[in-house]
């Protein structure tokens, strides 16, 4: 019986691997200019700067491509945490405040004259992320009492913080061009000296999430159930929390506002694997990397090129999202 419950988790894991590898290939092969894969291969391995086709696979569709993958991982893994965090199905990254922080940041260093290159920009925005997340991890009492609490100060925080920035915004429209881009969420316009810096703790946050799965699944299941099993509820929470801080504020500094990723993906995850966050969380890490480099070979492929990805991922998780809440209300 045992082995026949890990049959399907590991089976869902394989194929989303594959899956992942097909499409880190279509995504450096297609584009408007094709690019066959013994090309890719040697453009990736020994990057020849004479060869038009190295430059670019090298240059632009690597670092997008890796954006995408770890944007993807970090805000589905987010988005499971969160959920079981607040016990909240409708819980997303973007509840803990880190989204409206890290636009806020922006606009705040762009509108003061900042001059931020992307490395800049990533600075800001992640200390914006972390710095919402902190404020409403306080007054959401610091762990303490019931998760409704949390969300409800995520939720006061987030407005808060998106009423500052459409203000700005208004204010002034044109100092802030540069970053509206940005604002609609995007995995173009980075480079791998940009990105390489923030892998390391991206891969340690992902690592620390799967390592308390088995606490995750515990505070899941309620405090009184937790503390009758003799779990500290307080650190448990303290952890997870710090790994939504660094998950989603890493993804939001490197690809702006893009959301739904860290809903939808648990959930259809959990379909699949069950509710052991053992396994719930490797295959978010996967599908959620899957779902975004999907959307982004979509967007710059298939449908108007420069489309921002977070028009795309809205589009498709709107839907999603209006589902989830008509389930919950027929099943409440």
């Amino acid at each position: 019986m045992v082995r026949q419950h890990r049959v399907r988790p590991i089976l869902v894991l394989g194929i989303g691997g594959v899956l992942l590898i097909a499409l880190i290939a279509i995504s450096l092969m297609t584009g408007p200019l094709a690019v066959p894969w013994r090309t890719v291969f040697a453009a990736v391995w020994q990057p020849d700067g004479a060869l038009v086709e190295h430059v670019i696979v090298h240059t632009t569709r690597v670092p997008r491509t890796v954006v995408a993958i770890v944007t993807g991982a970090s805000l589905a893994v987010a988005g499971a945490l969160m959920q079981a965090l607040t016990r909240n199905p409708l819980a997303s990254p973007s509840l803990f405040g880190v989204n409206g922080g890290a636009m806020l940041a922006l606009c705040v260093a762009a509108y003061t004259g900042w001059a931020l290159g992307a490395a800049g920009q990533l600075a800001v925005a992640f200390m914006g992320a972390a710095c919402t997340g902190a404020l409403v991890y306080g007054l959401g009492g610091a762990g303490r009492g019931p998760a409704s609490r949390l969300v409800l100060a995520g939720a006061a925080v987030a407005a808060l913080c998106t009423a500052l920035t459409q203000a700005l915004l208004v204010v002034d429209q044109e100092g802030l061009d540069s970053i509206l881009f940005w604002l609609a969420g995007s995995v173009s316009a980075r480079d791998l000296d940009t990105v390489l810096p923030v892998l390391p703790g991206i891969v340690f946050a992902l690592v620390a999430a799967c390592a308390m799965a088995r606490h995750v699944d515990v505070l899941a299941a309620g405090d009184d159930i937790a503390a009758g099993l003799g779990q500290r509820t307080g650190l448990t929470k303290v952890g997870v929390s710090l790994a939504v801080v660094c998950l989603a504020g890493s993804a939001v500094a490197l690809s702006g506002g893009i959301g739904f990723v860290g809903l939808i993906v648990p959930h259809a995850v959990r379909r699949l694997v069950g509710h052991a966050h053992r396994w719930v969380l490797p295959a978010c890490a996967l599908y959620g990397a899957c779902l975004l480099l999907a959307a982004d070979v979509a967007s710059r492929d298939w449908l108007v090129q420069g489309l921002p990805i977070g028009v795309l991922t809205a589009l498709v998780g709107a839907p999603v999202f209006l589902w989830l809440i008509r389930r919950g209300w027929r099943h409440g």
